[in-house]
């Protein structure tokens, strides 16, 4: 589809250049331009146009594959990796739960570290600072999904390189094919045939349609992936929450229970309202 566009769309611009000429030398021309572009047209295969951009577009285009091999193989992997029953386990939040509620602080913290995926590493993290309080743990889990979802993000942003990437070494290629074609019309000192110049450019456009063809599902595949470690970081820490919330009423109640005993109101103070005695008058010795 892509290659008959451009077929047809150089095939106009052919035209539009013999147009301009005068008519005598078009009709002279019309039947063998004709001819050789449909023989142009049977001659060349996929890979012989892919392929015929000189040793700089066959070094551009081999990059540009490697890319979309990449790509094709890293969406895959993330898309298999970043699933909510292997980051959130559907059971652990409540079984950290009752384990809390039922104060083992110890069995849950084990139960935790025999799991190895984003919830039970932020639960692990937060249940570790269960002595510092309340704000502790709370702070130790939120660092915990920062970190998590950075090194989820981390391999998925290679996504975005690629998209970013694609383009601009179509862009090169194109560039390059430019710069040669040109190169052609002065070494010609403009004597170079529109059929000639249009085969240069048709050959250099392949690499920006490569690259296209890669940056485009490259970057929706990014948006996708991206979007769902979001969620999914959003829903592990809504568990890590649920699950500790026993622990966050144990230590806010034991923090109520121990603030009368340590808090005791000095005994000398004076009391707000309490009259205040004169001071003693002046010039008088007591007797």
């Amino acid at each position: 589809m892509v290659r008959g566009t451009l077929q047809r769309t150089f095939a106009a611009l052919a035209a539009i250049g013999l147009a301009s000429m005068s008519p005598r030398m078009a009709a002279a021309q019309g039947g063998s331009s004709g001819a050789s572009a449909a023989a142009a047209n049977e001659g060349y295969s996929f890979f012989e146009i892919v392929f015929s951009g000189g040793p700089i577009g066959i070094t551009i285009m081999v990059v540009l594959i490697l890319s979309s091999v990449a790509a094709v193989a890293l969406a895959i992997e993330q898309w298999l990796a970043i699933r909510r029953d292997k980051l959130i386990p559907p059971k652990l939040s409540d079984e950290v739960r009752s384990l809390l509620a039922a104060g083992q602080l110890a069995t849950a913290q084990s139960k935790c570290g025999q799991h190895e995926n984003f919830l039970a590493f932020i639960l692990s993290r937060g249940l570790a600072e269960a002595d510092g309080g309340w704000d502790a743990v709370e702070k130790a889990m939120e660092e915990a999904a920062t970190e998590q979802s950075a090194r989820l993000m981390r391999r998925v942003e290679y996504l975005s390189v690629i998209a970013s990437i694609a383009p601009m070494l179509g862009l090169l290629g194109t560039v390059v094919g430019m710069v040669m074609a040109f190169k052609q019309v002065a070494e010609t000192q403009g004597a170079a045939r529109p059929a000639e110049l249009a085969e240069g450019i048709y050959t250099a456009l392949v690499t920006t349609v490569a690259g296209l063809m890669i940056a485009i599902p490259s970057l929706a595949a990014f948006a996708m992936l991206r979007n769902r470690v979001d969620e999914l970081v959003a829903e592990a820490i809504y568990a890590a929450e649920h699950a500790t919330l026993p622990l966050k009423r144990f230590v806010r109640q034991r923090g109520r229970a121990s603030r009368p005993a340590s808090e005791s109101p000095p005994s000398a103070a004076p009391t707000a309202g309490a009259p205040v005695p004169p001071p003693p008058p002046v010039g008088r010795t007591p007797a």
